[in-house]
């Protein structure tokens, strides 16, 4: 049941979302990619990216310095039905800058 928590806790926040649409339309993306799209300081995104993560939804890839989030795989139904749910939202995802 504490893992259901987690990710209904994790859900109930905007900037959450997006930035979880935004990975899952973008793939693999570092702290400093989602930083630079949504103009937040890596502090605030870091907090949410974990959030994500311990709710299940994201997996961590590191190379050297560099910490990539990507979509878990493999996602169990329920999460997958919550991202597609979500593609489906009326919400502003800031491009990517690469």
């Amino acid at each position: 049941m504490t893992i259901f928590l987690q990710t209904i806790g994790a859900l109930n926040d905007e900037t959450r979302l997006t930035i979880l649409r935004f990975i899952d339309e973008n793939g693999a993306v570092c702290v400093y990619d989602i930083e630079s799209a949504f103009g937040m300081i890596q502090s605030r995104i870091s907090r949410h990216l974990k959030i994500l993560k311990e709710a299940g939804f994201l997996r961590v890839e590191r190379k050297g310095r560099w910490a990539y989030y990507s979509i878990r795989s493999p996602l169990d139904k329920f999460r997958q039905d919550v991202l597609k749910e979500i593609s489906y939202l009326d919400m502003d995802v800031p491009d990517f800058k690469r």
